[in-house]
């Protein structure tokens, strides 16, 4: 090939990739989903290199997603390692190796081999001829890996294509970002969308109840009028029909009066789809009208229960010709009253499935219908008083009484809805459990002291937050039931603790704040939280049991600052009530700024413990194991040490506490175990000496932390029969069940386990007999006081008890030759000696 058909050929291949490039840069604007995307950059990829597995690795937080993956050869992932988490399996391959060195990666079968040698992969899936993997950065953060891969010796990836790869890992990074933001912004669209939906649907409702309101005051007036005109029956009762209709469906209607001696029934008003024929006056017999005015109550009934009331024999069963029942679906019946007894009814019923009456409809129809039968009585009244003006002085006396007793029933309901009112007002600003103010009503109490002493500088006022000790533990061992009982009797003991001007109120959950205002000095407060401390430390009566709780009380005085709010006020006294539970609960803190910025300091350092992790800057350090027959290193009890460039070292023991508090136990332990798994081949242990570690009980707690530590363990570059593992006493006695479960899943892996810190007085030497333990470690307090005779006692029990069941038991925490020589005596055969840094910089953090 000439010079210029090359130069054609290379123009060709830059104006194909030019095309490529604008085409995934558009897919930004064109696409409507990732997955979109995804598909798409495969697609223009595909133009420029042989891409034809080629798969996307994203990261989120600290986890591998692949939103996209295709291969011609293997299954995805997560059903090629179904046992693992997508994230695990990824981390551990080479996708995992990039993002970890943050640089491309041209790998073949050889150097995949050696990577795996080093221990920096694990080699998954087939074995490819070419690998290729670029990271995908944004802001210098590598946020995900770009790979292509070939499994034919005929494809191989140039310089050109590597290039490619990675100018193109730098132009979607962006277009990436773009997309998620899109995406989490038309979520946040769609969310707002519906919000708006379910508001308006709420404003037509209400809208709807208000016009139907309306509808019903309009129809009450209509009929009051009703009462009063001068209409002949039938157009009275026309018009009654009218206003009914506005109301509710009433194609299919009637009226049934009594006779005045009540032996007949009679139909003033009758209106049907079926018949325009009223029915005739007839004698009182078993019809529907008639047990409807028997059973003095509204009724709703369906064909079925049309039916049930014939079977029965409540209605038709001596007239069954009054049965004219058979075709109506639904049958409304309300009893009128008149002159104090039913005098009547009013019914409405349908004919079509496609028209249903509910309650409400009969609700309705009910209160209506006590108008009606009064425009009816005023409507008799006036065709008596045509018939005889003897009768009229009678019935004024008899609506006076009537008017009397409406007036009464008014007034009763007058003062009722003002009970009403005011219960509401007190609701709103009160707990419904304990019957405290709330925080609302607190809020605005503390506002109005904080704005009398803000304007007199006269005396103090002081701020008590209160949280309770074991609340949890009693609604999840006694339930909420009793959990509510416990509230209520602790309101009433924090009541016995402050004066009448003093306000206690009720946060919520567990949590109880007080004000006490006009106080001479910070003593008052404390003087008030010792009382409130003595008082819960009282035992409670639950459920028939004695349960002894406490609480943990945070002070804050007011007057410390001139630009302090009720607001920060009460955040400060939250802020001393934190301290004093990492204090270990049962007392009480006063707020002060240096202790404030302690706590912060604590957060900020919990940030740079996790920061540490990831970095490696946690060391291993091992405490000595020795035999006392032949003074031999029989183990290394493995220990951390931080060296913190401001705070200097940092301890083993300060480190689980730090790690406690940040909800990290479970990472430190990891990270010691792939710490220890790095370094285990340079600590040169002779065949006899093995390593303890001791690890978190939270790993037994939950089945995906079982099994992330049994995968860590499985990793370890060494025998694991060389390991044991040691679990608290304390922890071992909390949940015995969790502990037995996890020690036999642990013991498949060959893994010794051992106990710690026994001794405490936690579990007992028969608990211990049905575990598959191997070792115990005395409590290093038992180490201290082995001068004493009665000591010795103990400890020569407790060596009793282990050798009885074949324990080997180690003692903890010797620090002198002449506690090894007196254990030694005593026929102890292992003692730990107590780990010495003096060749750290012994300045460690206050942590809380």
């Amino acid at each position: 090939m000439n010079n210029k058909d090359q130069l054609e050929a290379e123009f060709k291949r830059i104006e194909s990739a030019q095309q490529a490039l604008l085409g995934i840069s558009d897919l930004a604007n064109t696409v409507n989903t990732m997955q979109e995307f995804y598909y798409g950059l495969h697609r223009h990829l595909k133009q420029l290199i042989p891409a034809d597995n080629f798969y996307i690795a994203l990261k989120n937080q600290d986890r591998l997603e692949l939103p996209f993956f295709a291969d011609e050869k293997d299954a995805h992932p997560s059903e090629l390692y179904p046992d693992e988490s997508l994230s695990d399996t990824l981390k551990r391959g080479l996708t995992g190796y990039v993002i970890r060195s943050q640089k491309p990666l041209l790998c073949d079968e050889e150097m995949a081999e050696h990577l795996e040698e080093l221990g920096e992969i694990d080699n998954l899936g087939s074995p490819s001829h070419q690998w290729f993997g670029v990271p995908i950065t944004h802001h210098e953060i590598v946020v995900g890996v770009l790979v292509v891969q070939s499994y034919r010796t005929e494809i191989s990836y140039g310089s050109r294509d590597q290039e490619l790869m990675v100018f193109i890992s730098h132009h979607i990074a962006g277009v990436l970002e773009r997309l998620r933001h899109q995406q989490q912004l038309e979520l946040a669209i769609d969310q707002r969308t519906q919000e708006l939906s379910h508001a308006y649907e709420k404003l037509k409702l209400e809208v709807y109840e208000r016009r139907r309101a309306e509808r019903l005051q309009r129809s009450l007036f209509e009929i009051a009028d009703l009462a009063t005109s001068n209409l002949e029956g039938s157009e009275f009762y026309a018009e009654l029909h009218r206003v009914i209709g506005h109301l509710l469906p009433a194609q299919n209607c009637y009226i049934a009066l009594l006779s005045e001696d009540n032996t007949q029934l009679e139909f003033p008003f009758y209106v049907s789809q079926l018949s325009k024929v009223p029915p005739k006056p007839r004698a009182l017999k078993d019809g529907l009208v008639e047990y409807l005015i028997r059973s003095q109550r509204p009724m709703l009934l369906d064909q079925n229960g049309l039916q049930k009331l014939i079977h029965q024999g409540e209605i038709y069963s001596r007239a069954p010709d009054l049965n004219q029942t058979q075709q109506m679906k639904q049958w409304i019946g309300i009893p009128l009253m008149i002159q104090g007894s039913v005098g009547g009814a009013l019914a409405v019923y349908s004919f079509s499935n496609d028209q249903k009456y509910q309650f409400k409809d009969m609700d309705l129809l009910t209160f209506v219908s006590q108008h009606i039968a009064t425009a009816i009585e005023r409507k008799y009244a006036t065709e008596t008083l045509k018939r005889s003006n003897e009768e009229l002085e009678e019935k004024v006396i008899e609506r006076t009484r009537e008017l009397a007793r409406a007036n009464k029933d008014l007034q009763r309901e007058i003062s009722q809805r003002r009970k009403v009112e005011l219960q509401l007002k007190h609701d709103a600003s009160h707990d419904a459990l304990t019957g405290l103010p709330n925080r609302m009503m607190f809020m605005a109490r503390l506002q109005d002291t904080l704005s009398i002493h803000q304007r007199s500088t006269v005396g103090q006022f002081a701020l008590l937050f209160i949280d309770l000790d074991r609340f949890k533990l009693v609604n999840d061992t006694l339930g909420h039931l009793e959990g509510d009982h416990f509230l209520v009797e602790t309101s009433k003991r924090l009541g016995l603790c402050i004066r009448e001007q003093d306000t206690l109120a009720r946060l919520g959950g567990d949590e109880f704040v007080i004000l006490l205002d006009h106080l001479h000095s910070i003593d008052d407060a404390k003087d008030v939280a010792e009382r409130i401390l003595a008082e819960l430390a009282k035992p409670f009566n639950l459920n028939g049991k004695m349960f002894n709780s406490g609480a943990s009380i945070g002070i804050a005085m007011s007057g410390r600052h001139n630009n302090e709010t009720s607001e920060s006020l009460l955040r400060d006294a939250d802020t001393a009530m934190y301290m004093a539970k990492t204090r270990g609960k049962g007392c009480y803190v006063v707020f002060d700024e240096q202790s404030h910025q302690q706590l912060l300091r604590n957060i900020s350092l919990e940030n740079e413990l996790r920061a540490a992790l990831e970095n490696c800057q946690i060391q291993l350090s091992f405490a000595k194991v020795e035999s006392l027959h032949n003074s031999k290193e029989i183990a290394r009890d493995v220990k951390l040490y931080w060296q913190h460039a401001e705070y200097g070292l940092i301890s083993h023991e300060h480190l689980l506490n730090l790690a406690e508090q940040a909800n990290m136990l479970l990472d430190l332990d990891r990270y010691t175990i792939e710490m220890l798994s790095s370094q285990f081949s340079s600590l040169a242990l002779p065949s006899y000496t093995s390593l303890h570690l001791t690890i978190s009980s939270q790993h037994l707690t939950h089945k995906h932390a079982l099994r992330s530590l049994k995968n860590c363990l499985r990793n370890c570059q060494f025998p694991l029969d060389k390991l044991c593992l040691f679990f608290s006493e304390l922890a071992l006695a909390r949940d015995n069940e969790n502990h037995a479960n996890g020690f036999e899943e642990l013991r498949e892996l060959d893994v010794n386990l051992g106990i710690s810190s026994f001794g405490s007085g936690y579990s007992s030497m028969v608990t211990l007999s049905f575990l598959p333990i191997s070792q115990l470690k005395l409590e290093p307090e038992l180490a201290h006081g082995i001068r004493s005779t009665r000591h010795q006692r103990l400890l020569n029990a407790l060596r009793l008890s282990a050798e009885s069941l074949k324990i080997e038991l180690i003692v903890d925490g010797v620090n002198s030759q002449t506690q090894v020589n007196t254990l030694k005596q005593m026929g102890f055969v292992a003692v730990q000696h107590q780990l010495q840094l003096e060749h750290f910089i012994a300045a460690e953090p206050q942590l809380n």
